[in-house]
């Protein structure tokens, strides 16, 4: 790995954790949170492969969990993090080339407008209502308590539909197959912090309670994540070349 590179680990490792740390939204229906250091896991995949992703994912997520004071999740984090940045980094930049233009556009956009419906979907049923918001560092922080009606969520859930459809039509129909990439990181991070909650409370139920706040902490991941990256490979191109 060059001097680059390695920088490049560093700073992506840095910015993980921070997102991780700097933002998280309280649920008071599941007593669980989701941050946007998936955002950033995503978005460090996408752009760099699959060593950078793993080891941003892991090591950065894993330092977050220590700084929050919740060492019980680091060990599991550092693998089950690097195993889904890892994932997303080895098959987003595999280059998959199949079927016609028209057909990657056909997929693409119903890939689209599935994560729109589950967008939309959970935050109807998990996250209306009232929420606590949280922003800052640790000992940094400030909490904001509000209301988020219903109707938010639907919009959310349009614009992702009209987003990745415009996408997909217009610049990149193969689109789909990054959403595809993060879809199966995301399903990797759940499946894992659900299985290492089951061992940690020696239950399904137990374990069961954190699931919504996990599946939309990756989807959430996904619907930011994955148009930044989308920027930054277009304003920056040689990003590219940097994929390990």
């Amino acid at each position: 790995m060059t001097s680059v590179r390695i920088s490049i680990a560093a700073l992506f490792t840095a910015l993980v954790a921070l997102a991780t740390m700097a933002f998280s939204v309280y649920i008071p229906a599941t007593r669980g949170y989701f941050n946007i250091g998936e955002v950033m896991v995503y978005t460090t995949a996408i752009l760099f492969g699959a060593r950078i992703g793993a080891f941003a994912g892991g090591v950065g997520s894993m330092l977050s969990d220590l700084l929050l004071g919740y060492s019980v999740y680091a060990p599991a984090t550092l693998v089950i993090k690097a195993t889904e940045g890892g994932l997303v980094g080895m098959l987003s930049n595999r280059g998959v080339r199949f079927g016609s233009r028209k057909s990657w556009r056909a997929f693409t956009i119903t890939l689209g407008l599935i994560i729109a419906a589950i967008v939309g979907y959970l935050g109807v049923t998990l996250y209306a209502g009232g929420v606590e918001l949280t922003v800052g560092l640790p000992n940094l922080s400030s909490t904001i308590q509000f209301e988020v009606p219903s109707i938010f969520w639907i919009m959310v859930s349009a614009v992702v539909a009209i987003l990745v459809s415009s996408i997909g039509f217009l610049y990149d129909p193969q689109l789909g197959w990054t959403m595809l990439s993060v879809l199966a990181g995301g399903t990797t991070m759940v499946l894992g912090y659900f299985a290492y909650e089951v061992y940690l409370y020696g239950g399904v139920a137990s374990a069961s309670v954190e699931l919504p706040a996990n599946i939309g902490q990756a989807v959430i991941g996904l619907v930011l994540g994955l148009p930044l990256s989308q920027l930054l490979l277009r304003r920056a191109p040689v990003l590219r070349r940097l994929t390990l």
